[in-house]
Parts: C-alpha cells; structure tokens; sequence
C-alpha cells in the first residue's frame, strides 16, 4: 500500500505560470518544490538556452527526462515541468504514473504578454512573432497535456496566488487519481 503521496505536477504553454505557481503551492502546502530547469541548469552548469545552443532540443528533452527521474526519487510536493516535457512519451508515462497532473491553461496572447521579455531566454521563442509561435506550440502539444491531465485550471488574469488557490480548492472537490 503506497503511503506517499504522489506530488503535483505542473504542465501548460510557457507563460502559464508553472514556477510561480508551484512555488505559491509549496508555501502553501508547506513542503518541498521542483523546477525541472533548474534541475536540469545546475546539474549541467549552465542556463536552457545554452544547452539548446550547445546539445540541441533533443539533448535538452533527454537532460529533462533524467532531471525527471530524479526530482520523482525526492521527497517533493510540486514539481514544475517545462512546457516541452510532454513531448517525450516516457516523460509522459512518468507523469501519469508518478505524479497528480494539473494543466495550467493560459491563451497564447496571455503567455505572449507574459514572456515577451523573456525571449532571449527561452529558446522555442528565439527569432519567431510570440504569440504566433505559442499558438502553434499549444495546437502541437495541447493534445499531450489533455493526455496527462487529471485536472485543468486556466490562469488567464489571475496571479500565481490565484491559481494556487484554485488548484487546492479542485484537488480537495475532485480527489485526484491514484493511492
């Protein structure tokens, strides 16, 4: 009988919130927090663009499985992904498996709005009109986070507070899958 429980992942677009949100949960569940890039940036000495730059996106997408792997060995309670990480099947089953699957649903025009300034840091987003390539991003891999979802909550004009708050309340009215 499994006594541990499983922690809550966190999918969605980039610019849906994921870090923020995670670190909003992690406060207010009181227990331990994973960004997978920052994972995947120590255990490489070095920040996701660069790796991009250096190994490609498959070997980015291989360094996030492992960092995967490994945050799941650890006694966490969110876990923030890249949006990226369900486009590799044995993330996927990783995150079905091992972990509670919420799905921070933002629009593309929110997420633009929201890493506009962040583009030389984000390397999907290197060179390409924002919004234009986030909309073809969520078209691609919208079908894969509905794949590991157990839950979707939209962040759209709410602040990371605000959908942590709404993450807890629709944990506690639909208990999610597992144990």
């Amino acid at each position: 009988m499994e006594t541990k429980q499983r922690p809550l992942a966190l999918v969605g677009l980039m610019g849906a919130g994921k870090s923020s949100v995670a670190q909003a949960l992690g406060t207010l569940l009181r227990g331990a927090v994973c960004d997978l890039d920052a994972l995947v940036e120590a255990a490489a000495e070095t920040e996701v663009a660069e790796l991009f730059e250096r190994e490609g996106e498959a070997g980015f997408r291989l360094r996030e499985t492992q960092a995967l792997e490994r945050a799941l060995r650890d006694d966490i309670c969110v876990l923030a992904t890249g949006g990226g990480i369900v486009t590799q099947e044995r993330n996927r089953s990783l995150l079905r498996d091992r972990c509670r699957v919420v799905w921070l649903m933002v629009s593309p025009g929110e997420a633009a709005r929201r890493v506009r300034a962040q583009v030389h840091v984000r390397p999907l987003l290197a060179g390409a009109a924002v919004e234009e390539r986030l909309e073809m991003l969520l078209r691609e891999r919208g079908p894969l986070y509905e794949m590991v979802a157990e839950l979707k909550v939209p962040t759209d004009g709410r602040t990371a507070a605000e959908v942590a708050e709404a993450v807890l309340t629709q944990t506690s009215a639909a208990p999610l899958g597992g144990a």
